[in-house]
């Protein structure tokens, strides 16, 4: 059985865990310290790869949302009030649905050329947490979960793809629950 979906001629389920963990869904915020003007020469393929970037994550599975404004990014949202930062926030149905996004594709080719782009920050620049199904989150809630990560280290309140948890009243929420008591 595959995720709730019964094998041909079986029984139908539906897992504790797929109810429980579909009333979450996985937010992400990611940012980045420009190293030159959005509009210089140096930027122009990254800015190119964005359209189509998003396009591919808009129709990924397991995609639920994406921060972004007029221009149909988030590069002129402000963020941690640095005019040199991007910002890149979306929900997911799950942390494997994100991974899936993140290391394949045209996401995976930009993502090797961040170093092209971007200045290397000494601190954390992507958090994780989960946010009820159906809810954006806001810049101003991802500020604080990112400042929080950058302070107190991975916790279910903000964590990383390294150092994860899972989501809410989850049986592997109950059991890391249990085994760190």
């Amino acid at each position: 059985m595959r995720r709730g979906v019964p094998a041909p001629g079986g029984p139908t389920y539906r897992s504790v865990m797929t109810d429980t963990a579909a009333a979450y869904e996985l937010a992400e915020v990611n940012i980045a310290r420009l190293k030159f003007p959005l509009e210089s020469p140096e930027l122009k393929d990254f800015v190119d790869g964005l359209d189509p970037v998003n396009a591919v994550a808009d129709a990924s599975d397991g995609f639920v949302w994406r921060l972004k404004s007029d221009t149909g990014n988030a590069t002129d949202i402000p963020v941690l009030g640095d005019e040199w930062l991007i910002i890149n926030m979306s929900t997911w149905r799950d942390l494997p649905a994100l991974t899936a996004f993140m290391y394949q594709g045209l996401h995976r080719e930009l993502l090797a050329r961040r170093r092209d782009w971007f200045e290397k920050l000494d601190e954390a620049v992507t958090a994780l947490w989960w946010v009820p199904a159906g809810h954006r989150p806001t810049v101003a809630e991802a500020e604080d979960r990112l400042l929080r990560l950058r302070a107190h280290g991975a916790t279910p309140y903000a964590f990383t793809l390294r150092t994860s948890f899972p989501a809410p009243g989850t049986p592997e929420e109950a059991g890391a629950v249990s085994r760190s008591a």
